[in-house]
């Protein structure tokens, strides 16, 4: 049986090497590991240059970059909005989540947020390669965890038959819940 231990990284195309370097390590001071480079792509042979990044997003997580010079210009999938695909990184606390929203718009990026998931705290913002990038942390209980692993398989189930919002975790959002005005 298969035992995963942790991912190892996680891989995106990039604009510009240096480009993405810079804002990882001056945006979310993240230290630069590893960079790759070759004319041939090693798992199938073909001629491709690249250049291939890695970068410490902290506790063993590595997330990596390739720039494609060759290949046409980079985008996105125009079938999914711009919210899905994002990279999520964790922070200690609501300290620290706020702490870094004024200091990355201090740097001029605009930032989504706080906004309010129940069970996690998140702000928003994109990368110079269009990427959405998020910062969250958490602030469920145990039990409240214990409750939506316990109703995950009802709502898969409830989603596949119907594809409308099954109601079992509505209380996340619920303004009651998270004590907002």
């Amino acid at each position: 049986m298969i035992q995963i231990e942790q991912i190892h990284h996680v891989a995106y195309r990039c604009n510009d090497a240096r480009e993405t370097v810079e804002f990882y390590k001056e945006v979310l001071n993240m230290d630069f590991l590893v960079a790759i480079a070759e004319d041939r792509v090693p798992s199938t042979k073909e001629p491709d240059p690249y250049m291939h990044l890695f970068l410490d997003a902290g506790n063993g997580n590595i997330l990596a970059f390739f720039e494609l010079p060759t290949k046409p210009e980079m985008d996105r999938d125009r079938n999914t909005p711009s919210w899905v695909q994002h990279i999520a990184f964790r922070v200690k606390d609501e300290a620290a989540l706020l702490a870094a929203k004024a200091e990355i718009e201090a740097k001029g990026i605009d930032v989504i947020g706080p906004t309010e998931h129940g069970i996690i705290r998140s702000i928003y913002f994109f990368d110079p390669n269009g990427h959405r990038l998020e910062l969250t942390y958490t602030k469920g209980t145990a039990e409240q965890m214990a409750e939506l692993k316990r109703v995950a398989p009802l709502m898969l189930e409830e989603w596949s038959q119907t594809k409308k919002a099954p109601k079992h975790a509505a209380w996340l959002h619920e303004e009651e819940f998270n004590g907002l005005d």
